[in-house]
């Protein structure tokens, strides 16, 4: 009998070892495969059924979650939509997440094993916590007076603090309201036809995942690429610089907008924005030395996050001397983002050194308790440091003087670079306006912002659009409110 009773004992426990690795195996390994099963609804429901987590901006919520009643329950609803939507971009019940709203998910939802106790059990039963919230590095004064100031012009502003990398503003126009993509009704299906359909392209966030080509604020990197070669050493010098300048190799003449380039130091150059001056410092300086100096300052990076992905800004690496010398003048094959362009900005008033750019500060649970926290990256000198003092004192004297003066702040320094980018077939289209600047108030240890303002239906006429009449007092406003929360 005590035979029988120990092999049935035996036999039980094989049993409920098999039982348990099929258990495991059907909560482990198979459901990979099941959740891409169109017809279980489970994983859905379960997404659904509870509310998602926030994202911060100033410590408070521009998100939130609503109960509809439904079978997927909860709905994503948003605070000023339109004004946050580069950042959070949408979370939809029909077609997915964006930005902030897609990298962050595995917080929001609640799925990130950080948010439970005891991640492992989590795992095998299939549940999930709470949604944390995400803490963003975004300034909400700076971000309303960038989305105002655009008003209903079509482009984009980005705002750096310089010393960490944090991004204080990023804005896109037109915009939308996210809040029309979060259920899965036929309300939504036409929200989403419209918006794609719109030739405004109101979804496209323009201030890091549309590239430009930057114009006269190019000049900034030729010039720091010049002064970094010792191609120019006396800000005071002349430059022996013709205009108009013929592209090397070709007829073809290069002309200035403003009189008087010819022969004129980089002090003159710079203020007044001389092409002739700047396209011939880059061929001078060599297409190497051109395309380092600027893959310094971030240029022909793929693999940028902040955490979602920006367009890579370019500098075209293989290009001969009469597109370097276009390429130098911010045309050609030139693109960049305002968010590259305001790192750009940043990196001067720095002293040289440029953090790489970043939106999330940290990761919090539903109760506050910090999970993850960002914090700056690793400085990266960029250009000397004597260069980047020289830089500022050309940024200066553009507001002080020159083509900027419309972005001077009282009780601060400030300085600036204005650009106008030709497009279009034979550049025909209207140009882009262009103002990257920062500042620093007065008796303040270190610039506060760096910002990067692109216009692209620029209305004005051409001479105002030069002498930052359309894109500096957006850059003002910016600068001034981030001066005023400090």
């Amino acid at each position: 009998m005590t035979r029988c009773i120990r092999h049935t004992t035996v036999f039980s426990g094989v049993l409920l070892a098999a039982l348990l690795v099929n258990a495991a195996r059907v909560q482990v390994v198979q459901p990979a495969g099941e959740d891409v099963n169109p017809a279980d609804r489970r994983p859905t429901i379960a997404r659904y059924g509870q509310p998602r987590g926030d994202i911060l901006v100033g410590g408070r919520a521009v998100t939130g979650s609503e109960d509809t009643g439904e079978q997927l329950r909860y709905e994503r609803t948003y605070t000023d939509g339109p004004l946050y939507a580069p950042v959070t971009g949408f979370a939809s019940q029909r077609y997915g997440e964006t930005l902030l709203e897609r990298t962050e998910d595995p917080v929001l939802s609640g799925t990130d094993p950080m948010l439970s106790a005891l991640p492992l059990w989590s795992d095998l039963a299939r549940t999930r916590g709470d949604g944390g919230d995400v803490v963003t590095t975004l300034d909400r004064a700076a971000q309303r007076a960038a989305y105002r100031g655009l008003g209903d012009r079509t482009g984009a502003v980005a705002a750096v603090e310089p010393s960490t990398g944090r991004i204080l503003a990023l804005v896109s126009t037109p915009s939308y309201d996210p809040g029309l993509l979060s259920g899965n009704d036929g309300a939504v299906k036409r929200a989403w036809a419209r918006l794609n359909a719109d030739p405004d392209k109101p979804m496209l966030n323009r201030a890091a995942r549309r590239t430009y080509p930057p114009g006269s604020t190019f000049k900034v990197v030729t010039a720091a690429a010049a002064l970094d070669a010792g191609v120019i050493r006396d800000l005071d010098a002349k430059t022996r610089s013709p205009a108009p300048y013929t592209l090397p190799g070709t007829t073809t003449r290069l002309t200035n907008e403003s009189e008087g380039c010819r022969d004129v130091s980089l002090r003159d150059a710079f203020t007044w924005s001389c092409n002739t001056v700047f396209a011939k410092l880059g061929v001078d300086v060599g297409a190497r030395a051109m395309a380092a100096e600027a893959e310094a300052f971030g240029f022909n990076d793929t693999g940028l996050r902040i955490p979602y992905p920006v367009a890579p800004s370019t500098f075209d690496t293989t290009v001969d001397r009469a597109q370097l010398a276009l390429s130098s003048i911010g045309q050609y094959n030139t693109r960049a983002t305002p968010l590259q362009m305001a790192v750009v900005a940043g990196a001067v008033a720095s002293g040289g050194q440029s953090r790489a750019p970043y939106l999330v500060e940290r990761r919090v649970t539903a109760h506050g308790t910090t999970l993850s926290a960002t914090g700056p990256r690793p400085a990266r000198q960029v250009m000397k440091p004597s260069t980047a003092a020289k830089l500022r004192e050309l940024m200066r004297d553009v507001v002080d003087r020159g083509t900027g003066r419309n972005a001077a702040l009282p009780r601060a320094t400030v300085g600036g670079k204005t650009g106008t980018a030709q497009h279009g077939l034979g550049n025909t289209g209207t140009p882009y306006a262009w103002f990257v600047s920062w500042a620093q108030a007065d008796g303040a240890v270190e610039p506060a912002v760096a910002v990067a303002v692109v216009v692209e239906d620029a209305s004005a006429r051409r001479r105002e659009i030069t002498g930052g009449g359309v894109a500096a007092p957006i850059a003002r406003s910016v600068m001034a409110a981030v001066l005023g929360s400090r």
